[in-house]
């Protein structure tokens, strides 16, 4: 198959030959005139040798390289590159009884740029954040169900609001193949619901599994506290933890709801647990002093692009300072940044400003990261956006 010419300029080809998966537009020096959103296109150096095949986009990122050298894009390619994959993922033991919910494809680190894949179940929910992938959706569902051993029976696309608004796809949340038949997926031994028909990302984050398996170790006893607690992950592990009690918040009451939901799947009529529909920063402010002695902060990305960025870092510093002021001496605070244009330095910065503003001695005790499912191409370090840290407070 021939594919659409884009020629970089000259000495613009360094980065991929390193292989960074991904041509800015000023490093384009000229393309066929009919390239549209989408058109898979073949990149070429200066001098006219092929580094690569990809798809094309309108913004600053043009081209996104799915494979380097003269590899066809085609239903076998999907199928392979998911193969791989599902291997991947068999290899570190995810595929398990006690646990059927994971991230099968992380964009670059699974060398599939612009797509997403959770699995929850039998069920893959799909996310393109490129028109290319947009288009590849109908074989990339059929390469999914095609997978060994049925791992795959329905194939939700849900990628309205990942697309780029430019490209006016009109892409339409649905399922591709199959439908629903259950929203409850397990975790490490734990049921939960996903809401991937209205729910934020794919439904869940399952990027948080081994952090929240940390958690568990440390909540014996302890009154916890999680913060922007979403759908309530942290909040059940930390009762399998044997906590003493476990409080919830988050602002939004269908998030609460969720919560409420989860941990009745796991701990029908536990008393333990309340929850709370109200603003963080409000509720931080509010409550008592030493009334928690475990404190989660898991907010959403305060910072989605670098223009955000400066307000992004005071954001976290204050509700880093706040966590200091009234967590109980002795306590343990898990505290976390997703946002992809914050770096671990910036992050750390932040919470150590806040900590210092606080007068407390803190010690680091765990330094954390996204789990082996959102693996990171070591060609594409863009690709690690989770920061977290576990933190002593005296």
């Amino acid at each position: 198959m021939e594919y659409k010419k884009i020629i970089l300029k000259r000495g613009k080809e360094d980065s991929l030959k390193r292989f960074h998966p991904w041509v800015f537009s000023g490093a384009i020096d000229r393309g066929d005139d009919t390239i549209e959103e989408g058109d898979l296109v073949s990149v070429y150096s200066h001098d006219g040798k092929l580094i690569g095949n990809g798809h094309f986009q309108v913004g600053s990122i043009s081209v996104r390289i799915l494979a380097f050298g003269n590899n066809e894009i085609n239903e076998s390619f999907f199928s392979e590159r998911l193969q791989a994959a599902l291997e991947l993922r068999q290899s570190i033991g995810l595929l398990r009884n006690d646990n059927t919910s994971f991230r099968l494809v992380h964009g670059e680190g699974d060398f599939l740029p612009g797509l997403v894949i959770d699995i929850y179940g039998n069920t893959a929910v799909v996310q393109a954040h490129s028109p290319g992938m947009h288009f590849a959706r109908k074989s990339i569902a059929q390469a999914l169900v095609n997978l060994p051993s049925k791992l795959v029976e329905n194939v939700y696309y849900k990628s309205e609001t990942t697309l780029p608004y430019k490209a006016q796809l009109d892409a339409q949340n649905d399922y591709i193949i199959g439908g629903y038949n259950t929203n409850i997926a397990i975790e490490n031994g734990l049921k939960f619901h996903v809401d991937w028909l209205k729910g934020q990302k794919t439904g869940f984050f399952v990027d948080q599994r081994e952090n929240r398996s940390l958690l568990e170790k440390y909540s014996c006893g302890r009154n916890v506290l999680n913060m922007f607690c979403y759908t309530g992950g942290f909040s059940f592990y930390a009762m399998r933890g044997r906590a003493n009690l476990v409080h919830s918040v988050d602002s939004s009451s269908k998030a609460i709801q969720l919560t409420n939901d989860n941990v009745e799947l796991n701990f029908p009529g536990d008393s333990r647990h309340k929850a709370f529909a109200e603003d963080a920063f409000k509720f931080l402010t509010d409550m008592k002093k030493d009334e928690y002695d475990l404190i989660i902060l898991d907010p959403p990305a305060f910072a989605k692009h670098k223009s955000a960025l400066k307000n992004a870092l005071i954001g976290y510093r204050k509700i880093n300072a706040k966590a200091f002021e009234k967590i109980k001496s002795g306590g343990i605070l898990f505290t976390f940044s997703c946002s992809q244009a914050v770096n671990k330095e910036q992050f750390r910065l932040a919470v150590f400003s806040a900590a210092a503003q606080s007068g407390r001695k803190v010690r680091i005790l765990h330094q954390l990261t996204q789990p082996a499912d959102h693996p990171i191409n070591i060609y594409h370090p863009e690709g690690e956006y989770l920061k977290g840290l576990v933190l002593y407070v005296e």
